[in-house]
């Protein structure tokens, strides 16, 4: 059994950015579970899957009485100055910073080793940090096998999104081709990136 672990104090009232994978449907259950007063929101891409996403939280939601507010891409053109996943990307974060309060988003470990491994493949290796203004991401030390743990073991219904191993996005070549090499490189990654996020952490509280 996987546990999920978190950074910091979570606030008693709080948006949490939810897809309707494992990742957020875990951690919707587990905030609830802690009797915290949860709103859901989700942005649609404008996708397949958006549309099938969105249809399932608001049934979610309806069913077990939780606040939701859901957004969606607006009609315009990509810019050509910006790939497919930093435009949606971009709209996304302006849709959240619409949402007063403060808010969470389920980033974890392993998404931590994703970005890093990006970002170093771009020159500036970089930590996921654990708060951007009003967003917190507390759970960067929990890997994505305890949401999916937390899910069966708890039977809480989830949905999958094909995107995660189309590898026309660079953030699938890195997650289904580049981590399981480096991870045969190096089987302890998460840990030495645990220890630099709680590093990080103790130097942003000034420790």
């Amino acid at each position: 059994m996987c546990k999920i672990d978190f950074l910091g104090k979570i606030p008693r009232d709080i948006t949490l950015a939810c897809s309707g994978g494992p990742d957020s449907m875990a951690v919707l259950d587990f905030l609830i579970k802690g009797r915290k007063n949860v709103t859901i929101a989700y942005f649609n891409h404008g996708t397949t899957h958006g549309n099938h996403a969105e249809s399932f939280l608001k049934e979610y939601s309806k069913n077990n009485n939780i606040r939701s507010i859901f957004g969606k891409i607006s009609k315009c053109q990509k810019p050509k100055s910006k790939s497919l996943e930093e435009w949606w990307r971009d709209e996304r974060y302006e849709f959240f910073k619409s949402i007063s309060g403060k808010k969470i988003t389920c980033h974890h470990l392993n998404d931590v080793a994703e970005w890093w491994i990006f970002s170093s493949l771009n020159g500036n290796p970089k930590i996921i940090p654990y708060e951007n203004g009003d967003v917190i991401r507390p759970f960067l030390l929990t890997p994505k096998s305890a949401f999916i743990d937390w899910c069966e073991r708890k039977n809480v219904p989830y949905i999958v999104d094909p995107g995660n191993t189309d590898l026309k996005f660079a953030r699938s070549r890195i997650r289904n081709e580049i981590m399981p090499q480096a991870l045969n490189i190096n089987p302890g990654l998460l840990k030495v990136l645990k220890k630099k996020i709680i590093l990080e952490r103790k130097r942003e509280n000034g420790q």
